[in-house]
């Protein structure tokens, strides 16, 4: 009688917490699914004459630095100043540089590639990193995945060399053609870059969520720590590449600072997302993000999609049901 008791009892409030936890983590995701998916599109957007009119470095510097204040405000308001009134010791600080180093290279790399791409191919081929993540996550965190995830993991990679078959730019320069409109394309130095892209990404992605999950630090003072090693390395980076230029902020418009606010805001949900879940969890989002990715650059760019590209969309969805059953 006292076990049915208790259970009737704690059971409304068991599974309203529970119901309130998954909205919770829907809208973080979902946030992170339409800021991930409008990425690429808005830096289409801010090309002029077919190039990036705006400094990427500078850009990332702004996105840390974003990311550095709202962190700090955090913080405070969390009543977690008291922190810093002591120097941290070394040992305790010095691990969150290499991910910083990692992502400045990786925000830079977001950036270039769009030259060689289309924003729809960029999105699909991300997707790659699922494989190479995985890889890491099993051997540096020691978690082991079930046949079926690997399979769901194969079919990523499968998806990811379909589409990049069907959309490798291998004409002739001296071929004309008349284009009504943006295609799908990728050249073959925009696939080299995807690749070295998705493994730097894996590297980073596991070691932060190492790091993470490894310090019982306030999430607020770890993502100070991170991103003040983020301001400082995308800083030296960037003064070198505008030092000869007119401007820091040259060439900014107001979708520049969309992407910077939009890209302060995801690496703050990402961190949540690796402290509390898993980085196998955040990339499954950038394969939702596929989706938005597509109707935007259909919507705004006028891009043509072709009917080959729902064969790899189809086994993205596949492999994510595989995965997560």
């Amino acid at each position: 009688m006292i076990v049915i008791e208790n259970v009737g009892t704690s059971s409304p409030l068991k599974y309203r917490r529970r119901w309130v936890k998954r909205l919770q983590w829907s809208v973080l995701l979902g946030l992170m699914v339409l800021i991930y998916g409008s990425h690429a599109p808005l830096i289409t957007l801010t090309k002029v004459d077919g190039q990036v009119p705006f400094n990427s470095s500078s850009c990332v510097v702004m996105i840390e630095l974003a990311k550095l204040l709202i962190s700090l405000v955090t913080l405070v308001l969390t009543g977690g100043i008291s922190a810093l009134h002591a120097r941290p010791p070394l040992v305790l600080v010095a691990p969150y540089a290499v991910p910083a180093i990692l992502y400045a290279l990786n925000n830079n790399l977001v950036v270039v590639m769009q030259a060689y791409m289309d924003p729809s191919s960029y999105q699909v081929l991300s997707n790659l990193k699922i494989a190479s993540t995985a890889l890491l996550y099993s051997v540096c965190l020691g978690k082991r995945l079930r046949r079926g995830q690997w399979l769901a993991l194969g079919l990523l990679m499968g998806a990811g060399v379909c589409h990049s078959y069907s959309s490798l730019d291998l004409r002739r320069p001296d071929r004309d053609e008349v284009e009504q409109g943006p295609r799908l394309h990728i050249t073959a130095w925009g696939l080299f870059l995807v690749l070295v892209y998705c493994c730097v990404s894996g590297l980073a992605a596991v070691y932060t969520e190492r790091v993470l999950k490894s310090q019982t630090l306030p999430l607020s003072l770890q993502n100070l720590y991170l991103y003040v090693f983020g301001v400082a390395i995308n800083g030296l980076s960037s003064f070198s590449a505008v030092a000869s230029e007119n401007s820091f902020l040259e060439g900014y418009s107001g979708a520049v600072w969309v992407i910077i606010a939009g890209q302060a805001a995801n690496g703050l949900l990402m961190s949540v997302v690796l402290k509390h879940g898993s980085g196998i969890t955040r990339l499954f989002v950038i394969s939702c993000s596929m989706l938005v990715n597509a109707l935007l650059s259909w919507a705004i760019l006028g891009l043509q999609l072709t009917p080959f590209f729902l064969l790899p969309v189809s086994m993205i969805g596949l492999a994510a049901y595989l995965y997560y059953r």
